[in-house]
Parts: C-alpha cells; sequence; structure tokens
C-alpha cells in the first residue's frame, strides 16, 4: 500500500497474513466494480478494466474470482455506488501523505483518515498540500527470479514499448511510464510472457524523508496501519524511507 518502490516492501507485502491479501482482494474487487460501470464488461473494449484484471493478476487473484467480480458488477451496475476521495496531510516530521479512498459514505471515511492521521501525530491538510510532491507515473515491478530476460533486453523491449525509465535493483527491475503509456506498456510485457510482481498506476515520490528515530518511525507506522485496516481506504503513498522490516 505505500507506492514505495523497494522490491523488498512490495514482497513483505504479499506475503502478510490472509486477512492482508483478503483487503487486497477487496480493493481490487471495488476497482473492478467502478471500471466495469465506467466501462463494460468487455476488457477487449476498456483498457481501465484491463489494468485492474493485470493488478488482479500480479496480486496472485485467481481467474474465477476475478470474473465472478466482473460478472458481478456487469450484472448490477446500478448498486455501485462508491465514491472516489482523496485525502492529502502530513505525518511526524513533515512525511507527506496521499490516501485514495473509495466508499459509499463520505462522512464515515473522512473520520476514519482524520482519526488515522491524529493518532500518528499527523494531520490532514487541504488538497494539494503535498500532492505537489508526487509524480503520477505508472510503475510496474517484476521479480528478477520470475524473469528469464536479462537487463538489457528488457529495458529494449520496455523503452520500445513507450516505457519512460528502466532501473535495476538488486533483486527486481522497475519500469516508470507515463499515466497514458501505463497500458500500452504493460501489454507489451504481457505479451511477452513477463511476469509482474506489481503494475498499476502510482503517486512516486520526488524526494524522500529519512524516519530514524524510534518514536517518529512508530507514530507514523501507526497512521499507515490505521489506513490499512480501513476498507474504504484503496491506496496510501508516502515520501517516507522507513528503516528495513529485516
Amino acid at each position: 500500500m505505500s507506492g514505495h518502490s523497494k522490491f523488498a516492501n512490495i514482497k513483505h507485502k504479499k506475503e502478510k497474513n490472509d486477512a492482508a491479501k483478503g483487503k487486497i482482494f477487496t480493493i481490487i474487487g471495488k476497482e473492478i466494480a467502478i471500471a466495469v460501470k465506467e466501462g463494460g464488461a468487455n476488457p477487449d473494449n476498456n483498457s481501465k478494466l484491463r489494468d485492474v484484471i493485470a493488478k488482479a493478476k500480479a496480486n496472485n487473484m485467481p481467474n474465477d474470482t476475478i470474473k465472478r467480480g466482473i460478472d458481478r458488477a456487469a450484472g448490477d451496475a446500478n448498486s455501485v455506488n462508491y465514491v472516489a476521495n482523496t485525502y492529502e496531510g502530513y505525518g511526524p516530521n513533515g512525511t507527506a501523505i496521499i490516501v485514495d479512498t473509495l466508499t459509499d459514505n463520505k462522512n464515515r471515511t473522512a473520520a476514519n483518515v482524520r482519526n488515522a492521521f491524529t493518532k500518528g501525530g499527523g494531520n490532514v491538510g487541504t488538497t494539494g498540500c503535498v500532492s505537489y510532491m508526487f509524480d503520477n507515473k505508472g510503475q510496474i515491478i517484476i521479480d528478477k527470479e520470475e524473469c528469464d530476460l536479462d537487463a538489457d533486453d528488457l529495458m529494449m523491449m520496455a523503452l520500445d514499448a513507450g516505457a519512460e525509465d528502466f532501473s535495476e535493483e538488486e533483486d527486481s527491475f522497475e519500469i516508470i511510464t507515463t499515466p497514458d503509456d501505463f497500458s500500452a506498456v504493460r501489454e507489451a510485457l504481457e505479451k511477452e510472457g513477463i511476469k509482474m510482481a506489481e503494475a498499476e498506476l502510482t503517486m512516486i515520490p520526488q524526494n524522500y524523508v529519512d524516519l530514524t528515530d524510534p518514536e517518529v518511525v512508530k507514530k507514523f507506522t501507526r497512521i499507515l496501519d490505521l489506513l490499512d485496516e480501513d476498507d474504504d481506504v484503496q491506496a496510501v503513498y508516502h515520501n517516507a524511507n522507513l528503516p528495513d522490516e529485516e
């Protein structure tokens, strides 16, 4: 949920307990419902739905669960009444946090988000107060263990498809795209059978704030944990560089 590009965080996130896995499936289920309502149930004609399906597969959501979600949303489109909202604010030590929500009760969600910030020593700000510190990008993470291609070949494939940037980490490759080019790049990699650990539109911080004081880390983590537990929260992005959890 962090929007941080380190593969270790993604791995850690995926290996969390079943409750966390259930939360990810709930998030993706809502995104499927919204995508179907906006563009129909056929992924061939709905690029947003194709992107959500790719995200679902990257998170190991079973195909029949994906299909059920699409069928349910298509058969009951009028019941999808989620409203999207984004909250921005500050955590301890001036860290910046963005929270994307999808809810059927804006008042409840707003109260819960404010509560999470307050309990961690932060506060919700006005729209735009921190988002200028982030870039909206498509981000694709590939686990090196799952990829047979070498870095140069993968990089050329990504750049030819329209990627903006390619970087190699210790255990992963990261591909960055503009939001407009994300679908084309992801689909080009998918056609080549490239398995993706993560593939989604995200907010990437331009700079990170290092948190080293254990008390500050504890407060910041409290905010993230409370937001993570809230079913209305779809994604959380921040610019905190937290100590390794190893």
